[in-house]
This record gives structure tokens, sequence and C-alpha cells, in this order.
């Protein structure tokens, strides 16, 4: 077989991080890219290949950081994402990061990418956690009987980084060692890989255990490349198939988890551990149902309620808004329209009831950045943690009666930030029946951080308020989530996690985190409200805006809403923030009793989604789909705050 060196024509020197999710990868890559990339614990930000470069001994280095996968024989999409990524590339050095806690499991990947002919490097990261747990590992035997370079390292305490970098800037070279399954198998083995003549990145070896495992893409490339000797590789693979008909998946798997277990004798030794410490006894009770909903309670009040709502909302945006804003700025800026703009549309454009500077800028800087740095404050703590992963489990068992399971609470949690962010993550889901699901819930009842911040300081202050908005949202999530699942066609997928270790949230980490998703927030938003100030600016000058907000009057009144209500809801369309910022305004100045405050807040949660995340309900699920999702989203709204509307009004609750 020929082998393709790696090749630097093209650019410099490639260095692949690969392996099971939650392991350290994306922290290792910081570590040696100086770049930050959000690290997470639970897959769904490493969907995206990152890349950055590194300096080490006179030369550059690129680094790439794939998804997670747990084998070569890739199930999910992140998981072809990263074998793609194996396959096209020609790596100076493939560094396999496995966590030192599992390393009996995730091991035999290390061994398919050895036996792949592949540049390999284990790095047996999160020692750290490992020794704490009484376990120790000799990685300097280890490293003799794999024939490859093993280092042990705790990336997130630095530990191991600069045997790393020192390794990539000398490494050279080839794997040596060789395994070598039972011999029925290793005959059907070479019966397929003598067959192939090709060209390719990975190992003939590699490829015929692939290709007998009926892997479709790498049946597809060995098609492409074997051309007429093709029929001869799929005669033997069928025959080795059909013999093996009962057993074959099995037997791979564990001929290899037997090799595993012998080069680990003498590797791993575990001391006797006298009970569970406080962290894993924590860990259980968040994934058990009757501890881990009282523990998610207690998450979602103190931080997002009191944190975000309280905080966020109130003392900040009281300050930021109300006293700043409201008392000194936009008198200011409104005097020095007076005295210096002579001309009625440009005092409007910049600082008139929709001006750029005293609404745009204001709701901008003063009323949403607030909301959403709070947000994304309590969401990097509560990430840095690794709660996320045990959340998932926890709420698998409803998740699985909506048509989800729990790796669907990526994307429902990141909605809880950018509904636009989250509906890009849905492709991380396995299946097209879960993204149009999660993407329609997306869209009808996970508000984003800015508006739920605006929500939450709003509803706070009436009693029951609050209480009957969640559980509107939560009604209404579940049972259109229930009916979509009746409805679309499909099975449900298994569901897999890796739960990464409870620890204590690194103040800089979280820190970081929080200013960088705040930066590239307000990066994109502010343009936004701009734009959207000048386009309110100019329905107002032209008469149109008057005409829409007319236009909307007799469905304001029959949702109980005075008219003005309605530019919240156009508002809406541009930004799901923006419109819950015009409700702010309605509030404050007294035009809405508790009823219709909690009306047009249940109405607008479940109002269409803003342009931004249309947009990318077209990019990822097409014009069809999103279409039916917009018309579907915007009836069901005006059904909930009509009936909603009537039963309070009935009952007297909010009166």
């Amino acid at each position: 077989m020929k082998k393709s060196s790696p090749s630097t024509a093209g650019g410099h020197p490639k260095v692949i991080l690969v392996g099971n999710p939650n392991v350290g990868k994306s922290v290792l890559f910081n570590a040696l890219t100086g770049a930050y990339t959000t690290v997470s614990n639970y897959p769904g930000t490493s969907v995206e290949v990152s890349r950055g470069f590194c300096d080490l001994q006179g030369s550059r280095f690129e680094i790439l950081d794939t998804p997670g996968m747990y084998s070569l024989m890739p199930i999910t999409e992140e998981e072809r994402v990263a074998r793609t990524i194996l396959l096209e590339e020609a790596p100076h050095l493939v560094l396999h990061v496995l966590d030192a806690r599992n390393i009996e499991r995730m091991l035999p990947m290390t061994l398919q990418l050895i036996e792949a002919g592949l540049p390999v490097a284990l790095v047996v990261n999160i020692m750290d956690e490992a020794e704490r747990l009484g376990m120790s590992i000799d990685t300097e035997l280890l490293q003799e009987k794999l024939g490859i370079p093993v280092i042990a390292a705790a990336t997130a305490r630095k530990r191991g980084v600069q045997e790393i970098r020192d390794l990539i800037g000398s490494h050279a070279g080839q794997p040596r060692a060789v395994f070598g399954y039972a011999a029925d198998l290793e005959s059907d083995v070479r019966r397929v890989a003598n067959h192939l003549k090709g060209d390719y990145r990975l190992s003939t070896r590699s490829l015929a255990l692939l290709l007998m495992q009926r892997d479709a893409e790498i049946d597809s490339l060995v098609a492409k490349v074997e051309g007429a000797g093709y029929a001869q590789v799929v005669e033997a693979v069928n025959a080795v198939v059909f013999e093996r008909r009962v057993d074959l998946h099995l037997r791979i798997s564990l001929e290899r988890k037997r090799i595993c277990k012998g080069l680990l004798e003498a590797v791993v030794r575990q001391r006797p551990l006298t009970g569970l410490s406080f962290a894993e006894r924590l860990s259980g009770w968040t994934m058990n149902p009757w501890t881990g909903v009282p523990i998610l309670l207690a998450v979602l009040y103190f931080g997002l309620y009191q944190v975000v709502g309280g905080f966020g909302a109130g003392t900040i945006v009281d300050f930021l808004e109300g006293t700043l804003f409201e008392e000194a700025i936009n008198p200011w800026l409104e005097g020095l329209g007076d005295h210096y703009l002579p001309w009625e549309w440009l005092y409007e454009l910049l600082v008139g009831e929709y001006g750029v500077l005293t609404l745009g800028v204001r709701y901008a800087v003063a009323l949403v950045l607030p909301i959403v740095g709070t947000f994304f404050l309590v969401f990097s703590v509560i990430e840095d943690t690794g709660y996320f992963p045990r959340l998932a489990l926890l709420v698998d068992r409803i998740f699985k009666r909506i048509g989800l399971n729990g790796r669907a609470v990526i994307p429902m949690v990141l909605g809880f930030g950018c509904d636009t962010m989250a509906t890009m993550v849905t492709r991380t889901l396995e299946t097209n029946r879960e993204r149009i699901i999660a993407t329609v819930l997306l869209a009808l009842a996970i508000p984003c951080s800015a508006q739920l911040g605006v929500i939450l300081g709003l509803l706070s202050g009436v009693p029951g308020a609050l209480a009957v908005w969640t559980l509107c949202i939560l009604v209404i999530f579940l049972v259109i989530g229930f009916l979509a699942a009746r409805v679309l066609p499909g099975e449900q997928p298994m569901f897999y996690m890796e739960i990464p270790p409870l620890r204590l949230p690194q103040i800089r980490n979280v820190l970081v985190k929080t200013l960088t998703r705040m930066q590239s927030y307000f990066l994109e938003i502010f343009p936004l409200f701009i734009f959207a100030s000048v386009l309110l600016w100019a329905g107002k000058m032209t008469g149109m805006l008057e005409g829409l907000v007319g236009a909307m009057a007799p469905l304001m009144q029959v949702l109980g809403l005075p008219a003005e209500a309605a530019a919240a809801f156009i508002f809406g369309f541009f930004r799901r923030d923006f419109g819950a910022a015009g409700l702010y305004d309605l509030q404050t100045s007294g035009l809405l009793s508790p009823v219709q405050l909690t009306v047009a807040a249940v109405t607008l949660t479940l109002f269409v989604p803003c342009i931004a995340q249309f947009l990318m309900m077209k990019k990822e699920r097409g014009w069809k789909v999103s279409l039916g999702i917009l018309v579907f989203v915007s009836l069901l709204a005006f059904a909930v705050g009509i009936s909603l509307n009537r039963m309070l009004l009935w009952s007297g609750l909010l009166s």
C-alpha cells in the first residue's frame, strides 16, 4: 500500500486532536494555540472543527480540534466529520486524547488509529482526577507496549502541556507496533486487504475491517479508488460477512478489548478507596429524578431567576436604562438634537422616539447587554462544573416522550442563550425527525436570554404572573413536542453521553468564556438594533408603522391588549429581545394591567422567531419546513394568547 506522507505544500504541518467528547481536547487546543474556543462539558460546541497555530522549535504547526468520536466506525454526524478529517488530511501527528479514568474503554480507539497507519501519540488526560480516585498509570510501560509516544497530562491544570509541545516539535515516523487478532479473524482481514491496491490515507488493514463492518462511506471510497478491481473487493467482503453474519461486529470489538486488557496489565493499578467523595455523591444526586429535579429547580431559581432576572434585568438594567439613559444620556442627546439638528427627519432618525441613539443604542447597551451578560455568566459557571451532561441524563426519559432524547438538551439549553445558535446546533442530533422537532420547539417555546431576562424582570413583580407564564410555556413545550413525536415518522435513536467529572468552576475560564460570548453576541446584535431603529424610523416617517399598528389593532383587542402593544410584536420580528424591550417600555409607561402583561409575555414568547433565527431555520431545514414552522408558530401563539386572556379574566386569577 502507498502511504501519503505529511505535506506542507498546501500549508503548515497539521496536528489533529481526536478523542471521545469531554476528554479535554478543546482545553488542550487552547493551551497549544493560545486562541480561545468555547470549552464545554457536553458534545455540541465541538461540532465545527477549530483551527489554530502553534510555533514550536522554529516551525509553525496547524492544530485541528475535531468533534468527539468514539471509534473510526462513525455513528453520529460529529464522528463522521472527525473521521473525514483523518481521511482527507495528511497529519504530521494525531494526538489521541483520552480520559485516564476510562482508559480501558477508550484505548480500543487508540488501537484503531495505530492499525490505520496514522502517526499517533497518546495523551492520557485528566490524570489528576484518576489519581484522586486511587488510580496509578505507568505511562512509560504503556508507551513501550504500544510503540507510540504516551504522555500523562491534566491539561486543565497545564500538566503535561509542555511535554506535548516538545513532542509535536520533534515527532517523526509512523507507529511501530502491530497487534494481531485471533488467527481466523486475521485470515479474514487479509482476505479482504489483499484486494485493496489503491492509494489511501488509512492502511489496507484498517479499511478491510471497516468494509467488513459495512461502513458505507469507506465502501464508496474504495469503489472510487479501485475502479475495476472493486468487484473483487465486494466479493471478498460479502464472503466474510456471510460466513460471520452472526457475530462479526461483536467479534472485532471483543478482540480489541482483549488486546487492550493485555496491554493494561501491570500498567494500571487501583488503590482501594474508603468511600465516595462528596463530588461523586453530588454527581449521583443530579442524575437521580428524586434529587435531580429539586437540584434543577434550585439552579433555575438562583441562576436564572435571581441572577439574570433579579440582578441582571433588575438592578443593572434599572441603573443603566433608568438612571443613566432615561435621566442623563437621552435628555442630553435630545437637547443636542434640538440645538444642532434643524431637520425634523434627521432629529427623528438620531434622537427621536425610534432614534438610533435614543432607542437602538439604549436597547442594545442598557437593556439587552446586561441581561445577556448575566445569563452567559451563569451559563459559563454551570457549564464549567460539568452539570449539563448530567442534566441530559436527567431529562432523557421526558424528552423521549416528545420524540427527542437527552442529547437534545444541548440545543435547548443553548436556546436560552441564543435561539439562532441553538438552531444551528440541532444538526448534531442524529435523525431528521429529531432536528425538525427540536427546531419547532426552539422557535416556539424557548426564549433567548435577553427576552427571558426582560420577561423575568417584568413578571417577578406581579404575584402569580411568573408562575402562569412558566406553566403555559412548559405545557405548550410538552404538548407540541408530544404531538410532533406522534405526527412525524421515524425511530427513536440510542442515547449515550460521556459524563465528565463534577468539579468547581475555574474563575479565569468562566470569565474568559463570558466575556468572549458577550463580545460575540454584542457584535451580532448591535448592528441589527441600529438597523431595526432605522426601519422603525422609516416606518414612522412614511406612516407604514402606524398602518401596521392599526392593522394589528383588532388582533390586540381580541388579545385584550392596548393597540400600542402591536409595536412590541412588530419589534419582535426583528429581534425577540427587541420585542421584549418594547414590552418593557409599555409596562414602565403603566399601559398594561397584570393580566395584560401576562398575556403579552406568553404570546410574545410563543410568537414568530426573529429574522436571524428564521434565516438559520431556512439554512438548516429548507424553505418549505421553515415557512411551515413560521405560520404554525404564529397562529398557535395568538390562539394561546386569546385563550389565556379569557381564562384569566374569567377566573380573576391575576386581578
